[in-house]
């Protein structure tokens, strides 16, 4: 029966063999923000629309669900979601513009609630460890749903391919540090 020591040492190993693969994911996610970056409004269209074919599926599918499982006394109610979703998934392919613009609108309002809410409960956790953090976090949250609302609907243009694209850039950045450390681990 292997021992503990001799499990975290065969980790270790097989972390230290395969850290180029995560490295790699590294680097392909770090050029696709990139060139993300440079096409923002692209890249919101093609998330609408892949959110708009989603909820397609997701209606298709809970239609179908509901002749499977009529019996079921939350058969209707689940029909009805499911022709919400298709209607929902139909007026988001057909008017795209339309759609990134609510769901611009809708991420600006949030992130200033959120920084609202941050505020707050650093407030209340004054006297804790961090709550200077929780300020400048909060502060950063309203400003940046503030700017979004200020050039609001053009903003609706680029700011879901920007959050896409800088996704990616940390997710890249992240993946490509936790290979790097990976790496040097040693026995």
């Amino acid at each position: 029966m292997p021992t503990k020591q001799k499990l975290r040492s065969s980790r270790r190993n097989e972390l230290s063999r395969n850290w180029g693969w995560l490295f790699g994911l590294g680097i392909l996610f770090i050029m696709m923000g990139f060139i993300g970056l440079g096409m923002t409004v692209w890249l919101t269209f093609a998330s609408i629309f892949l959110f708009g074919i989603f909820l397609l599926i997701a209606g298709v599918i809970q239609l179908i669900d509901v002749f499977k499982c009529h019996q079921w006394k939350g058969a209707l109610y689940h029909g009805l979601i499911g022709l919400l979703y298709l209607i929902g998934g139909g007026l988001v392919i057909y008017d795209p513009v339309l759609a990134s613009t609510m769901i611009t609108a809708m991420i600006a309002w949030l992130l200033i609630a959120v920084g609202i809410s941050r505020c707050i409960m650093a407030g209340a956790l004054r006297e804790g460890v961090g709550s200077v953090w929780l300020i400048l976090a909060g502060i950063i949250s309203i400003v940046i749903g503030v700017l979004i609302l200020v050039q609001w609907p053009l903003s609706a243009l680029w700011v879901l391919g920007m959050f896409i694209a800088v996704e990616l850039l940390v997710c890249g950045w992240a993946y490509l540090f936790i290979a790097l450390s990976m790496r040097n681990l040693t026995l």
